[in-house]
């Protein structure tokens, strides 16, 4: 019985001293053993290796540097040519306007207009924009004044938690550019792939047609 004691102290005291990081600990109890040595060999080192997390992918080495028209402004900035728009807009120009909602093109929360047209960017790469011209919602602002898009989505409270409304926004203004009247079937073929988890749509057409009449 005491000789048992004396191994379980002894095997207690290695432990402490182990995690203590020290040398000397007693190392004769069962208890406490030393991993036995592995080999590194090219079959067993490639397991150990990681996989980049979904944010540290696009921080590869600058390979190009990039050059954008952003709200009638010309930026220039380093970064991976495969990066999406959506990530040089927010991170690289400090845009907050176009939003992170799904990083598939399936939500219209990253909408932005190039060359008047809309385009997802969260899955648009940077550098395959070259010399285009890419609006935002804070570029549609003039001399401090709102679009009248802006206005109208504003007269008809249409926002709840706001969080999606850069995509209809800026899927209107294309909208109404191209079409000063549209019916209730172009408003909502302009709308295919917008989401608004607040249902918020009713108010949203309302809106549409009030900027129409603006």
């Amino acid at each position: 019985m005491q000789l048992a004691q004396t191994r379980l102290y002894d095997g207690l005291v290695g432990i402490v001293l182990i995690w203590a990081g020290r040398s000397d600990a007693p190392m004769h109890n069962a208890l406490i053993r030393k991993p036995e040595p592995v080999e590194e060999t090219q079959a067993n080192t490639h397991r150990i290796k990681l996989r980049p997390t979904r944010h540290q992918q696009w921080r590869k080495p600058v390979t190009k540097r990039i050059a954008l028209n952003v709200d009638g402004k010309s930026h220039t900035f380093e970064a991976d040519p495969d990066m999406p728009l959506l990530y040089a807009l927010r991170d690289d120009l400090g845009l907050s306007n176009p939003k992170f909602g799904c990083g598939k093109a399936q939500c219209g929360a990253c909408t932005v207009l190039v060359d008047g047209q809309p385009v997802r960017s969260c899955v648009t790469p940077v550098d395959s924009l070259g010399a285009s011209k890419i609006t935002t919602l804070a570029g549609l602002i003039q001399n401090g004044k709102p679009h009248r898009v802006q206005e109208a989505f504003i007269v008809e409270q249409v926002p709840q938690c706001g969080y999606c409304m850069n995509g209809w926004i800026m899927a209107t203004v294309a909208l109404l550019d191209k079409t000063p009247k549209p019916t209730d079937g172009q408003i909502e073929e302009a709308f295919a792939g917008l989401k608004c988890r607040c249902a918020t749509h009713v108010s949203i057409v309302r809106a549409v047609k009030r900027a129409a009449q603006a």
